[in-house]
């Protein structure tokens, strides 16, 4: 048996100084420790696991659900968007921090190399996918987000501000007087005591994603990141700082098993959406929010369930798209999950469900308090990211008030005096008491206990009965808890993460017990309490740690508004103690006048786990461990050459792979170079590696020479990155973009398409469309040519299109149509879209009715009329969203009446709307 881990003597810790101790190095802990240093702080970054590969960044983001870009959307429509889908409870300063702030945290971040999505002329392609409000904005390379953000910390200037220790954790907050002054941990590797003295603190460890038990069964089978075990909510709530809103969880849909997100904001815009087992769209609510969660719900558990994410209505090229995105961006493992039920997007729709249960401001609004610059109650105290509540914070969200907490930190510099002896006893105790104990229960046993008891007394729906059980199950799990055993630094760390699980499930117990009504749909659904109390509770509720240890509640009324929203009228005025909230009696079912005397006895834990073997990684050849060890040090282009020409294309691959990360002087050209190596993988990756760059790169000549001789490169995967680069980075003219029209590739046809619309070739772009074979090309022409109208060349637009309308595939006539609807549809050709609104194919239908909207109303009114009878519901949406253009007219408003009634959620949606 191994020999436990020696502990560590108090007095032995290694103490580290800092103007600015960030905790956690994902999202909001990255920009933090940026701001931080670029304002002339000495920061230190601890994070548990590394920073290069840590937070839920790390896993990919597939886009932005929350970017308010202006001319798409406004701040105060985004407000009151969060408002009303938080039920009210909302503190407006917070919420347009985010809404005023993003567009300017797009543009950093896109200045570090973050890709989002944009058009030919460069636009960001935002895309509606709420039925009101422009605010998803795709990131077509979001799976290197986190490789960004890493290459910017990685930075020699921010190198000498910035000290990062990975492998560090820590378990508290250490204030004096009230006010943060530093933090203890330990080490995950070695079990070294780390004590921290600094000037501010700022919390960014993540949501408290493994708090329910998934369906699986398996403790990190979550659906946020697993790492994230509430380890920050445990923090803030012992040193003092009050959190809120924890009574509200969060409750996602995900695919069934598989435990990863559906991506419903992925598939919107290519065309997927939410149905139940008829085909109808059934989610009345129009944003992400409880409310929308329990009409998935019922829809689930009643005879019109299973529920799926609908996919196999879609064409090849959409398919092909979105399994490129989901089963590498989103979630690597998702393809291999569908192929081993023999699943495919194109015969299957995918089952969804719903997760477990957690806490997390940035989906929903459970997490610590924070003012509008991030700071929590407690002094120097700050958190941000998805542990501080700021409803529907999503990414941008995070990175917002990360530079908020970041900036605002910087001002104080290190606390100079004696650091509280009495908390770093405790926090020692908390690390090391397993290790005294190396043969009591394993955490895997405590933890599974743990849990299922919030499955089975705290998730939704809730009652003071189940919640007071549940009280009693978190109290009796602290002897469990303090029985276990631990051998290793790494059985500690998971030992420590039960203890932060037990103090949130307490805290979500508490203060679901506590807010006597129902609130926030699924979120908070109390059945004793089924409806919402305005009266009583228009309030936050926030949650403190007593002077004697207990949790205590304040119901603090919700502060006047900035936007103004229909249905809450917020008074403000003084809180309401509560104080310390009681569990009801459940001893036993009804009152008895006697009861008998017996022995109380402590349940006994016993068991053991094997411990998992670990897997052997692949044997890595010498001369690739020496490149990935150079990528630590930043290492000029000179150093890397060597790698880049050697004759293994494994080591050429990976050195394209650092050059990507760390970016030194010259990277554009020599990744240009690297279009050209003899091997298929290394190009590849190049290829891969310019698009992330585009936005970072200068089109110095070593670089555009490059690119251009890639135009002529036999891979036709070379041919279009070099298109896609030129493109991006404004460089190149017509005559060179139009030879690619008649390459042999799809792909790069569809890229140079592309170009030419990015330099406003409309006669190229048009001329294309009579001599193209490729259906997938003839879309994408028609989809540009819907943007080009407004030029010069408007009448030749037009008269493409009506050639288009004719195609012989039902994908290019709809997308023809459907470019009608923004390029003007003259008489003639709304007569000839009136008769598509027969065609077999619904898409060409779809189309048809977008044509129509913008046709002479005498014609199109009374052809959408009927249409909003067709058998598809894309049809009849399409139908009602035209007829809303023509609402002047009475026969449209009596057509748009009648789609109110209509069985699929978004039209009769956009019909009352229109009304």
């Amino acid at each position: 048996m191994d020999t436990p881990l020696e502990i560590p003597a108090l007095a032995d810790a290694e103490e580290l100084t800092c103007d600015v101790l960030v905790i956690g190095g994902g999202t909001a802990g990255t920009m933090a420790a940026l701001t931080a240093a670029e304002h002339g702080a000495d920061v230190l970054l601890l994070e548990k696991a590394h920073v290069r590969h840590s937070g839920a960044l790390a896993m990919g983001m597939d886009g932005v659900n929350n970017a308010v870009i202006p001319g798409r959307a406004e701040p105060d429509d985004y407000v009151a968007e969060i408002t009303r889908a938080n039920d009210g409870i909302v503190d407006q300063t917070t919420v347009r921090q985010t809404a005023t702030r993003g567009f300017a945290m797009v543009r950093r971040l896109e200045s570090y190399g973050v890709k989002f999505e944009k058009d030919e002329h460069g636009e960001y392609a935002v895309r509606q996918v709420h039925r009101s409000g422009s605010y998803v904005l795709p990131m077509p390379e979001g799976k290197d987000v986190k490789k960004v953000l890493y290459r910017q910390l990685r930075r020699r200037e921010m190198r000498e501000r910035i000290r990062i220790e990975n492998r560090v954790m820590p378990v508290r907050v250490l204030t004096v007087r009230g006010q943060a002054v530093g933090a203890a941990g330990f080490h995950t590797r070695t079990g070294a005591f780390v004590v921290v003295r600094a000037g501010a603190v700022i919390l960014a460890t993540g949501p408290c994603g493994r708090l329910g038990l998934p369906a699986s069964g398996y403790l990190y089978g979550t659906y946020e990141n697993p790492t994230n075990a509430g380890d920050g909510y445990a923090m803030a709530y012992h040193a003092g700082a009050e959190l809120t809103g924890i009574e509200c969880f969060q409750i996602n849909p995900l695919i069934k098993d598989y435990n990863g997100p559906a991506c419903a904001y992925v598939a919107n815009p290519f065309g997927g959406y939410q149905v139940n087992r008829h085909g109808e769209r059934f989610v009345d609510s129009d944003y992400w929010s409880g409310q929308m969660m329990a009409e998935f719900a019922a829809e689930v558990a009643s005879d019109r369930g299973p529920v799926y994410l609908k996919l196999s209505h879609l064409p090849e090229e959409s398919v092909t798209a979105l399994e490129s995105i989901l089963h590498s961006t989103e979630r690597p493992t998702r393809g291999t999950f569908h192929a081993g039920r023999g699943h495919d997007y194109r015969t299957h729709d995918v089952e969804m469900h719903i997760s477990e249960i957690g806490l997390c401001g940035g989906h929903s609004a459970s997490g610590v308090r924070v003012d509008d610059h991030a700071r929590t109650t407690v002094p120097r105290l700050y958190a941000a990211g998805d542990l501080a509540c700021v409803p529907h914070n999503y990414m941008i969200g995070a990175f917002v008030f990360g530079e908020l907490a970041g900036a605002d930190a910087a001002q104080y510099p290190p606390y100079e005096g004696d650091l509280p002896s009495g908390q770093l006893r405790e926090a020692h105790e908390l690390i090391y008491r397993p290790l005294r104990n190396p043969d009591g229960p394993p955490q895997p046993q405590v933890e599974y206990k743990l849990r299922r008891f919030v499955n089975d007394y705290v998730a939704p729906p809730k009652s003071g009965a189940r919640l007071s059980l549940a009280l009693e199950a978190f109290e009796r799990m602290r002897a469990d808890i303090a029985a276990m055993g631990a051998r290793s630094p790494h059985e500690l760390m998971r030992c420590a993460e039960v203890t932060f699980i037990r103090d949130c499930a307490e805290m979500a117990a508490r203060a679901s017990l506590a807010r006597t009504e129902s609130r926030w749909g699924l979120y908070h659904d109390r059945l004793d309490h089924p409806y919402r109390d305005d009266t009583s509770w228009f309030h936050h509720l926030d949650l403190r740690k007593s002077p004697s240890g207990a949790m205590e509640f304040t119901a603090r009324p919700v502060a006047p508004y900035l936007v103004p929203v229909d249905g809450f009228t917020p008074a403000g005025g003084p809180s309401r103690h509560l104080g310390e909230v009681h569990p009801e009696k459940v001893a036993t079912a009804g009152s008895r006048e006697v009861a008998p005397v017996t022995m109380r006895q402590e349940p006994d834990v016993t068991g053991t786990t094997a411990r998992p073997d670990t897997d052997a990684g692949a044997a890595a050849t010498p001369r690739l461990l020496e490149l990935l060890a150079l990528a630590e040090n930043e290492p000029e282009l000179p150093v890397l050459t060597p790698y880049l020409t050697d004759p293994e294309p494994a080591v050429r691959s990976t050195a394209v792979a650092v050059l990507t990360e760390t970016v030194p002087p010259g990277s554009g050209p020599a990744l240009a170079a690297a279009l050209a190596d003899t091997d298929a993988g290394v190009r590849a990756a190049a290829a891969a590696s310019l698009r992330e760059l585009v936005e970072t790169l200068a089109p110095e000549p070593a670089l555009r020479d490059g690119l251009f001789a890639a135009l002529s490169d036999a891979d036709p995967v070379v041919r279009a990155a070099a298109l896609d680069v030129l493109r991006g980075l404004r460089v190149g003219d017509v005559d060179l973009f139009v030879v690619l029209l008649s390459d042999s590739d799809i792909a790069v046809r569809i890229a140079a398409v592309r170009a030419l619309v990015s330099v406003d070739a409309t006669a190229e772009v048009a001329g294309a469309a009579a001599t193209e074979p490729s259906r997938e090309v003839r879309v994408t022409i028609a989809k540009a040519l819907a943007g080009m109208a407004a030029g010069p060349d408007s009448d030749v637009v037009r008269s493409t299109l009506a050639e288009l309308v004719d195609d012989p595939d039902a994908l290019v006539r709809g997308a023809a149509y459907e470019a009608l609807g923004t390029t003007g549809c003259p008489t003639l050709l709304a007569i000839h879209a009136e008769s598509a609104l027969s065609d077999p194919a619904w898409q060409v239908r779809a189309g048809a009715a977008t044509a129509l909207s913008a046709a002479d109303p005498d014609v199109a009114v009374p052809a959408l009329a009927k249409a909003v009878a067709d058998p598809n519901a894309d049809v009849r949406k399409a139908a009602v969203l035209a007829l809303t253009r023509h609402r002047a007219t009475e026969d449209a408003r009596a057509a748009l009446t009648t789609a109110t009634a209509d069985s699929d959620a978004d039209v009769r949606a956009y019909a009352a709307r229109a009304l």
